[in-house]
Formats: structure tokens, C-alpha cells, sequence
């Protein structure tokens, strides 16, 4: 696995989400943040969701509210799998 390719997730007592690997934050509300990592696409889905710091050049983002779901993109993994067996 490439550096790029690392990615570290802290979930906090469900209150307070760190991670690293954040290329771009594609959409936000209270309820969901929509990103774009370095290892596909992450939704993060909870309740009164605020995006208290981001810095896209480190690749970094810290979430606070409550968290209640992590959803990767399964669509990413699926390709990568496929161009594997081509």
C-alpha cells in the first residue's frame, strides 16, 4: 500500500470523528457529510453533523456531533476488484 493510499478513522464516544486521507468534502448538512477519500467515496450519516476543521493539504477532517453510520462506496471497491481479474 502507497503512503497516499493510508487512511486513519478515530471515532470518539460516537461524538467526535477524526480522519485523514480527505481529498474533498463533496457535500455537508447536519445529518450527512459526503467525501471523497483517498480510498473512495465515505459517507458519514448522525445528527447535528459540524465540520469543526479541515485541511485538504494534509488530508485531514475532524467531525463533531453524533455519529451514527460510516458508508464506504462500494462501487470503488468493486472496480478495483474487477481490473484485478482482467
Amino acid at each position: 500500500m502507497a503512503k497516499d493510499d493510508k487512511q486513519c478513522l478515530e471515532l470518539v464516544e460516537r461524538k467526535f470523528l477524526e480522519l485523514s486521507g480527505v481529498k474533498e468534502v463533496i457535500s455537508y448538512d447536519e445529518a450527512s457529510v459526503n467525501l471523497e477519500t483517498n480510498l473512495g467515496s465515505l459517507l458519514i450519516k448522525g445528527e447535528k453533523l459540524n465540520i469543526k476543521k479541515l485541511n485538504l493539504k494534509e488530508g485531514k477532517l475532524l467531525v463533531s456531533g453524533k455519529v451514527s453510520q460510516l458508508i464506504y462506496d462500494q462501487k470503488s471497491k468493486l472496480n478495483w476488484f474487477k481490473k484485478l481479474f482482467r
